[in-house]
């Protein structure tokens, strides 16, 4: 095991907070190399397909391809990163996707893509992922100290959200100006510098974990975590449809209207654009604003996950849309910085990344469902009342959660770290406070 973390130097701690460890500091300069890339590569791949003479269904296909690994491998993902070095899992993952989105590029640069060529590179960057965002989370995790984690946690999603505009805008142009393939290769080099970044982790200050009875033990044990919080499996079960609807609507019926109803593909794009600035202006909020009810602001903050669907049920004009987009924005990473921070608080570190993947596993498993349903839906009920089937599914499954006294009453610590060992139990809910 490596050596614990050596102080860092007054120069080093001159640029950075003193709560930014190296670890921190790795982890956030990888995500945001990896998110510039990966954001430009998702609208570079529907291009390739749509340049090789695909369709729209051929595009379909080809993201079906990146999320179905994603949800058979999670929990496989979750249970090698409690077992062996995260950083180890990540870099491995960051190696496997930077061969398959070399390889996409290649083919997509050598003229005479194949479908069925690119959706078996696509499956294994999405295989890549399913390895990767449990180890990452738990990763995440382990490197902040309790008092500073919700600071931490904004930051670290604020520099995500800001990479992620700028990659998808960086993209769009670069595909108009030197075509999809190279926008792919880039985002493979990408993968490569986060890689190269992720290996320096120092992982002294992690404690060895005793061994286990095997990989199915180890999902066990996880899934024991798991269940025995119902605060925790509640808010995934409502993930499980926020996610599916709103991923629904904003894929398939957001550019059906924008197409329809308000001139074109351009308002759409301005109006994601207004969530990821609300992204934005959420994660700066959550910097100064520490709320001690964690789950009842977070749980309070889904409610307006449904506006997006009910303002393109309407249709409401584009600045509407758009303003609808900011507040969901903002809204959404009050709720994600309150989660993570909750986990933080809550979970053994030990079973981080099991529990991670549970959680990943229930938030997007439904999605290939919804997406792959919404047209149905459509000819079924038409676009107007399958809208507003998505966001009264939004409300109604976030007033049950709300419903539920752990939700409400898990309160934030005085100084909220993880939680002491493996066999620790859920903290019994504080007396009720302020908001």
């Amino acid at each position: 095991m490596s050596s614990p973390p050596a102080a860092p130097s007054r120069t080093s701690a001159r640029r950075r907070p003193a709560w930014a460890g190296r670890n921190y500091t790795l982890l956030t300069g990888a995500a945001v190399v990896t998110n510039l890339g990966s954001h430009g590569a998702l609208i570079a791949a529907a291009f390739a397909v749509l340049d090789a003479g695909g369709s729209a269904g051929d595009v379909g296909l080809v993201a079906a391809a990146r999320t179905l690994p994603l949800v058979l491998f999670l929990l496989i993902g979750g249970a090698l990163a409690d077992r062996l070095p995260r950083h180890r899992v990540m870099v491995a993952a960051n190696a496997l996707n930077c061969l398959s989105q070399a390889a996409f590029a290649a083919l997509v640069l050598s003229g005479d893509p194949r479908l069925w060529q690119m959706m078996l590179l696509t499956a294994l960057c999405g295989t890549g992922t399913a390895f990767f965002n449990p180890a990452a989370e738990g990763m995440l995790l382990s490197s902040v100290s309790g008092e500073h984690s919700n600071r931490a946690f904004a930051l670290f999603r604020m520099a995500m959200n800001g990479a992620g505009i700028g990659g998808a805008a960086l993209g769009g142009a670069m595909i108009a100006a030197i075509g999809p393939g190279w926008v792919l290769a880039l985002d493979a080099a990408a993968f490569a510098v986060a890689g190269a970044l992720r290996a320096f982790l120092r992982v002294g200050h992690i404690a060895e974990r005793a061994p286990g009875g095997g990989l199915l033990a180890d999902l066990r044990e996880g899934w024991d975590e798991f269940r025995s919080r119902s605060w925790l499996w509640r808010i995934v079960l409502q993930f499980s449809v926020v996610v599916a609807v709103v991923g629904a609507a904003e894929a398939v019926y957001g550019p059906l209207v924008a197409r329809d109803r308000l001139g074109g593909p351009a308002p759409w794009g301005v109006a994601l654009a207004f969530f990821g600035v609300g992204t934005i202006g959420g994660a700066i909020l959550m910097t100064v604003w520490k709320p001690r009810r964690l789950l009842l602001v977070g749980t309070l903050c889904v409610f307006p996950m449904a506006l997006p669907s009910a303002a393109l049920a309407v249709p409401l004009a584009t600045w509407g849309l758009c303003a609808v987009m900011l507040v969901s924005g903002v809204a959404i990473e009050v709720f994600g910085v309150n989660w993570m921070t909750a986990l933080h608080q809550e979970i053994p570190e030990d079973k981080f990344s099991r529990v991670s993947a549970y959680d990943w596993f229930g938030s997007v498993s439904m999605v290939p469902l919804a997406t792959a349903l919404a047209g149905p839906a459509e000819t079924a009920f038409g676009r107007t009342q399958a809208l507003w089937g998505c966001a009264t599914l939004v409300v109604v499954a976030t007033a049950v959660v709300l419903a539920a006294p752990d939700v409400r009453r898990l309160n934030r610590r005085p100084a909220a770290s993880p939680s002491p060992g493996p066999s620790a139990a859920p903290s019994p809910a504080a007396e009720p406070a302020a908001v």
